[in-house]
C-alpha cells in the first residue's frame, strides 16, 4: 500500500515538472519528511533517480551561450570583395629611377655621343665638291679664268701673260642700256688689296657695308647715276668673278652664288650674306696673291 502511494506521488510530482517547463517556471522542490524507515530511505532514492532523469539538461551559462544576433548577422554579411586589377599602359608606366652606377653610365654615353663635347659625331662639312655627274673641270669662259671652277689666274701668271685689262658687261638699271667696262687688273687689285690688309681687323669677319651695298659706275646713255650693274650670268660657272673683284661689285652676287664661289674653292659657305661674301673677297683675293695677307 505505502509503495502505490509513493508511486502516484512521484507520478504526480513528475506532471507537475513538466507543467513548469512548459510554461518556462523554473520547477520547485518539494521538501519532503525525512524518511522514518528503510522503506522510506529506497522510495525517495527511486524518486530522486526518476526524477533526475527528467529534468532537461542545464541552460547554458552567458559565456557559454552564443551570441545568436552576431551569428545572424555574420552569416549574412556578403563576402569581401576582390581588390580592384589596376590596367597600367605601357605609355605612363612608371619607370623606377636608375641607380648610381647606371646614371653614372648612362651620362658618360650621352656625353660622349654629344657633338659639343667632342663626342663621336664629327660636323658636317659643307665645303663639299660638286654634286655626282659633275666635275671640277671646264672649259674657261674668260682669259684670266682657270679650267677650275670658281677659280682665276694668279696674278704673276696674267702680268707674264700679258693680261694686264680685264672687262666686263654692265647693263643700266634704269634704260637698260648695255656697255663694256675695263678695269685696270693691277691698279685695281692694289687698290682691293690695300682695303682689305688696313681695315681687315675692323671687319670681324663680315663684310663691310660698301662691299653689302657697292657703288656702280654712271650710265652715259641716260645719264642715271650709280646704275650700271654686272651682268652675271645665270650659269653660276660662267660669272666674271675677277671683273666684279676689280670693282667691289661681288655684293650684288646673291647668297646662292656667293655660296657656290665658296663650296668649290673648298671655304665654308654657311651664314649670312656678309659673312660669306667676306669669304668670296679673301678668296679670290687668295687666288692673285698666295702670299698676301689674305688667310682665311
Amino acid at each position: 500500500m505505502n509503495s502505490k502511494s509513493t508511486v502516484e506521488n512521484s507520478l504526480c510530482r513528475s506532471d507537475d515538472l513538466n507543467v513548469e517547463l512548459t510554461l518556462g517556471v523554473s520547477p520547485s522542490r518539494h521538501v519532503s519528511s525525512p524518511p522514518s524507515s528503510s522503506s522510506s530511505s529506497s522510495s525517495s532514492s527511486s524518486s530522486s533517480s526518476s526524477s533526475s532523469s527528467l529534468l532537461p539538461p542545464p541552460p547554458p551559462t552567458l559565456q557559454q551561450q552564443p551570441n545568436q544576433h552576431l551569428l545572424h548577422s555574420q552569416t549574412n554579411l556578403p563576402p569581401p570583395p576582390f581588390p580592384p586589377v589596376l590596367h597600367v599602359s605601357r605609355r605612363y608606366a612608371v619607370i623606377p629611377p636608375p641607380t648610381n652606377a647606371a646614371a653614372a653610365v648612362a651620362s658618360s654615353s650621352s656625353a660622349s655621343a654629344s657633338p659639343r663635347l667632342g663626342g663621336g659625331r664629327t660636323r658636317r662639312n659643307s665645303t663639299q665638291g660638286p654634286r655626282s655627274g659633275k666635275s671640277d673641270s671646264i672649259k674657261p669662259i674668260f682669259p684670266w679664268s682657270t679650267d677650275r671652277r670658281a677659280t682665276v689666274h694668279s696674278l704673276s701668271y696674267l702680268l707674264s701673260h700679258d693680261l694686264k685689262e680685264v672687262y666686263g658687261d654692265a647693263q643700266c638699271k634704269r634704260c637698260e642700256a648695255r656697255r663694256i667696262i675695263r678695269y685696270d687688273l693691277e691698279s685695281k687689285f692694289r687698290e682691293v688689296a690695300c682695303r682689305i690688309a688696313a681695315t681687315r681687323h675692323l671687319m670681324h669677319d663680315r663684310a663691310p657695308a660698301e662691299w653689302m651695298n657697292p657703288t656702280f659706275p654712271d650710265c652715259d646713255a641716260c645719264g642715271q647715276p650709280n646704275c650700271m650693274r654686272p651682268v652675271v650670268d645665270g650659269k653660276k660657272r660662267n660669272i666674271n668673278w675677277l671683273f666684279m673683284l676689280l670693282g667691289q661689285t661681288l655684293g650684288y652676287c646673291t647668297l646662292e652664288q656667293l655660296k657656290y664661289f665658296c663650296k668649290h674653292t673648298k671655304n665654308h659657305r654657311t651664314g649670312a650674306k656678309d659673312r660669306v661674301l667676306y669669304l668670296t673677297y679673301l678668296g679670290l683675293c687668295k687666288q692673285l696673291d698666295p702670299n698676301g695677307p689674305f688667310d682665311l
